[in-house]
């Protein structure tokens, strides 16, 4: 990630922070020429085809230039951002002459840098999101020579703190007791696969554990997937959509596509034309659904969390999927084969200024209801914050797309790539209905239930679609069916 000249100028690259992706937009500046800046402090927000991500930069120095303009794409790999560090720890002495941002090729106009960040107190370490900050005694490492920095990986980051003695004496896993050594985007990669480093064996150098070794850890995971073409609920408040370009005459406007939106329209093309799909749809009374959603939210076990009534069509699809086990699966193209899948990585399709995003919650199927409504309102917060990560949007199985937060009834959802079903909920109405013979106004609404054809049958895919709905007619079937 970093490579260092002769004039002790640090120049830190666009690393790869989503699994293999090649290319970032740079979102905001969070630094500009002459701050100062310390090792483990955000420099930028960048966005890549799965999410929005704040890069930390891993030395300490001041800046001297920023390569490229807020808006612009690179490659990973490319240099982004160079930092004087001969001051050493702290910063050094300010520049005499401050370097600007160069202007794109096709820009009119330099482009401001963002305010400066200030500097972190003592005692804490700002760090990439969703890494965390652990305590530790341990001392960072002696720094390589320039000639050992200018040869390391590109799109890697600086290893993490570790213990300065050249070759730790192997204990258990290799760890000796202290923290674990790895790199920011392997912590970040097993934290999102639920494995504790402490109990990962590492293979790289000096002790250090990569992403093989992580990977290893766990069953295969399922491929990073891109997203489907469905919406979602939530109203988040993140970084504006790419900018439109309006033409003369007013008459037209151009969007670019880059980021999210490059990768759902791709994944549209991709799930449509791949799996052979199929919607099945049933209106049904959820009168008494609601009610418990009522009754929920006034119950202690739910204090502070988020009660609505995709909590309880959420839970009436994981028992569905739970008394129909086959139709939680995936389709093999390589080897022809079906894999079933013994757990549920339940996706919430949201859509956001940046485009349509699928995180899911891991292990849904596991959950107790207060657990699941915890998981909810930290996935909807989340994304409405524009921090869903990349690993939160892999390994899903099914997905839940509420189309009628948007006054729809109901749609034809498109599969996530990768996934055996999605289920659209569309919006809760009063209706009249026949209820013990006569006609009375109830809630009612409309389910409709794509899936894969190549995994699932119409009785496969219909008895799942009618066992969601009768739990939503009758709600105590969540206990007795359970």
């Amino acid at each position: 990630m970093t490579t260092m000249t002769d004039t002790a100028l640090a120049e830190f690259k666009m690393p790869d922070v989503g699994e293999g992706l090649t290319e970032a937009e740079i979102l905001k500046w969070y630094v500009q020429p002459g701050d100062t800046v310390t090792d483990g402090q955000v420099v930028c927000e960048v966005e890549t085809a799965k999410a929005a991500v704040e890069l930390p930069i891993p030395f300490n120095g001041v800046v001297r230039e920023l390569r490229f303009p807020e808006g612009t794409t690179v490659d990973v790999g490319q240099v982004i951002i160079a930092v004087d560090v001969s001051g050493g720890a702290g910063g050094g002495a300010p520049v005499a002459e401050q370097a600007t941002v160069p202007e794109p090729p096709s820009a009119a106009e330099p482009v401001a840098a963002a305010e400066p960040e200030t500097a972190a107190p003592e005692g804490r370490k700002p760090v990439l999101v969703g890494y965390g900050v652990a305590e530790s005694s341990t001392k960072r490492r002696a720094r390589k020579p320039a000639a050992a920095e200018a040869a390391a990986p590109a799109a890697e980051p600086v290893p993490a703190p570790q213990s300065p003695s050249p070759s730790p004496s192997p204990s258990l896993n290799g760890h000796n007791g202290a923290r674990p050594l790895a790199k920011p985007p392997v912590r970040k990669l097993a934290k999102d696969l639920g494995v504790d480093l402490a109990t990962v064996t590492p293979s790289g150098p000096d002790g250090i554990i990569t992403r093989e070794d992580v990977h290893a850890a766990v069953a295969p995971a399922a491929q990073p997937q891109p997203q489907p073409v469905v919406t979602e609920a939530p109203e988040p408040q993140a970084a504006p959509a790419p900018a439109a370009v309006v033409s003369t005459d007013a008459r037209e406007t151009r969007i670019p596509v880059k980021g999210v939106r490059k990768a759902t329209a791709q994944a549209m093309v991709d799930s449509a034309f791949t799996a052979p799909h199929v919607t099945e749809f049933v209106t049904i009374d959820v009168t008494r659904t609601m009610k418990l959603v009522e009754e929920l939210k006034q119950d202690k076990a739910f204090e502070g969390l988020r009660v609505n009534p995709l909590l309880l069509i959420s839970k009436a699809l994981l028992v569905a999927i739970k008394r129909n086990p086959d139709v939680n699966a995936a389709w093999d193209e390589a080897n022809q084969e079906i894999v079933q899948k013994h757990y549920v990585n339940l996706g919430i399709a949201a859509a956001t200024p940046r485009g349509l995003i699928v995180p899911n919650i891991k292990d849904a199927h596991a959950k107790t209801l207060p657990e699941l409504a915890e998981s909810l309102g930290e996935l909807v917060s989340t994304a409405r914050a524009g921090k869903t990560s990349p690993g939160a949007m892999q390994g899903g199985t099914v997905t839940i797309t509420n189309v009628g937060v948007f006054g729809v009834d109901t749609g034809t959802p498109i599969l996530n790539p990768g996934e055996s079903a999605i289920l659209a909920v569309g919006a809760i109405k009063l209706q009249p209905w026949v209820h013990k013979g006569k006609v009375k106004p109830r809630q009612v609404t409309t389910l409709a239930l794509s899936f894969d054809h190549r995994l699932v049958d119409g009785e496969l895919g219909s008895k799942v679609l009618a066992d969601v709905a009768a739990i939503l007619e009758q709600p105590k079937r969540l206990m007795t069916w359970a």
